[in-house]
């Protein structure tokens, strides 16, 4: 999903998402979704990253963001990178999110985030909850245990992800949202994933 359209996401979701489907593959994946932060990083670094509304997860909306999935990439794929979706655009991602049981795009934004808050702490090896510093610290482990990695490639990923160790993610409000997202964690994982890694 282009940058411009997922404000929420800062240096925390850039390490969840990351953390979410990265560990298991290689310095490849690290790299690809290394460049794809970079514009988000870019984009808007004098802008306050806004606060994620944390929210308690309900089945329904799992599934919602699940099935708006397929319709969301359909219209995000067409964007250019880096460009702010015009007024068309937006319709149609308000239409999807509410073809899907969302209130609106932001809403269905708004669940997108919550779960890949929670996603960042999955370890994916285990599939369990562990939290984002355990797993970000796992991530740097492997980066360096790479023989095949590039050293300059290392070397910046390394510091991307000691960054992220500096801006924690928030702490989960809502406890029962990770018993929640580890029934969803492969289905999420292969909906969200491959569309940010």
């Amino acid at each position: 999903m282009p940058a411009l359209l997922r404000p929420a996401f800062t240096a925390f979701g850039v390490a969840c998402l990351m953390s979410a489907a990265s560990i298991a593959s290689s310095g490849t994946a690290f790299a690809q979704a290394k460049q794809q932060a970079a514009p988000a990083q870019q984009a808007a670094p004098a802008q306050e990253a806004p606060v994620l509304k944390q929210i308690a997860l309900t089945d329904k909306q799992l599934d919602g963001v699940l099935s708006a999935q397929k319709d969301m990439d359909a219209i995000t794929d067409k964007l250019p990178e880096n460009t702010a979706p015009d007024q068309k655009v937006i319709a149609k991602l308000e239409d999807a999110a509410k073809k899907h049981g969302f209130a609106s795009y932001d809403d269905y934004n708004n669940v997108v985030d919550n779960i890949s808050l929670v996603l960042g702490g999955f370890d994916p090896a285990t599939k369990k909850y562990v939290g984002t510093e355990v797993v970000i610290k796992a991530q740097i482990a492997q980066v360096q245990a790479d023989k095949k990695m590039p050293a300059k490639d290392k070397k910046e990923a390394v510091e991307e992800l000691n960054e992220a160790l500096k801006t924690p993610a928030p702490q989960i409000e809502n406890k029962g949202n990770i018993d929640l997202v580890a029934r969803y964690y492969d289905k999420l994982v292969a909906a969200l994933g491959d569309d940010e890694n």
